[in-house]
C-alpha cells in the first residue's frame, strides 16, 4: 500500500514538471511583460501546486533555527564565489560563455533594483525551493531513494532552462540545484536552501553581479 502511494505521488510530481517547463517557456521565450515578475509568478504557481499536493505535510521542514539560517547564508556566499571564479574561468574554456553570461543579466534590464531585490528575497527564492526541493526532490527521493531523487530533480531543474538555449545558464542551474538539493537532503529542512537561494540571487543579481 505504501509503495502504491509513493508511486502515485512520484508520478504526480513528475507530471508537474510539465507545468514547470511551460512556465519557464513563458518566462524566457514569450515576449512581453517583466522578466522578474514573470519568474516570481511562475515560481509562486509551482509553490501553490506543491503546497496543495502536500496536504498535512506542508508545514514540515519549514521551522527555522539560527543554525539553518547560518548554514544557508554561508552556502549563499560560497556559491557566489564559485560563480565569481566561474565567470572569470568559463569564458577561457568555453568562449561562447563570454556572451551568454551578460545575456542572463539582460533579461531583466531596466527593472528597479528594489523590485528585483524584493522578488528574489521574498517570492522567487522561497517559492522555487518549496517546489524543486520541498516537493519534487522529496517525492522522487521517497520513491527512488535519496541519491536518485537528488540527481533526477537537479537534472530536471537544469533542463527546464533549455528554452534559453544558453548552455552557461543550464550549467549554472545544475550547479546551484545540486548544491541546494544536497543542502535540503543533509539538513532535512527547507530553511537552509530557501535562505541560500534567496540570498545568492540577491547577491549575484543585485549587489555584486559577475559581469
Amino acid at each position: 500500500m505504501k509503495d502504491t502511494v509513493k508511486n502515485r505521488q512520484a508520478a504526480y510530481a513528475l507530471a508537474t514538471t510539465g507545468i514547470a517547463l511551460l512556465l519557464w517557456y513563458f518566462c524566457f521565450v514569450l515576449p512581453g511583460g517583466n522578466f522578474w515578475v514573470k519568474m516570481a509568478f511562475s515560481a509562486s504557481t509551482l509553490a501553490v501546486v506543491s503546497l496543495a499536493a502536500m496536504g498535512r505535510e506542508r508545514g514540515r521542514g519549514l521551522t527555522a533555527t539560527p543554525r539553518h539560517v547560518l548554514i544557508g547564508t554561508a552556502t549563499a556566499v560560497a556559491l557566489y564565489f564559485v560563480f565569481r571564479v566561474g565567470g572569470w574561468l568559463l569564458p577561457k574554456i568555453l568562449p561562447f560563455a563570454a556572451a551568454e553570461i551578460p545575456s542572463v543579466y539582460a533579461l531583466g534590464q531596466g527593472t528597479s533594483l528594489y523590485v528585483i531585490s524584493f522578488l528574489l528575497l521574498f517570492v522567487t527564492g522561497p517559492a522555487e525551493e518549496i517546489y524543486w526541493r520541498g516537493f519534487l526532490q522529496k517525492r522522487l527521493s521517497e520513491r527512488w531513494g535519496p541519491a536518485a531523487g537528488l540527481v533526477a530533480s537537479t537534472c530536471i531543474y537544469a533542463l527546464v532552462h533549455i528554452w534559453t538555449y544558453n548552455l552557461t545558464l543550464i550549467l549554472a542551474a545544475f550547479t546551484v540545484g545540486l548544491a541546494w538539493g544536497l543542502l535540503y537532503q543533509t539538513q532535512k529542512s527547507l530553511v537552509p536552501s530557501i535562505v541560500s537561494h534567496s540570498l545568492w540571487g540577491f547577491i549575484i543579481f543585485v549587489l555584486f553581479p559577475v559581469v
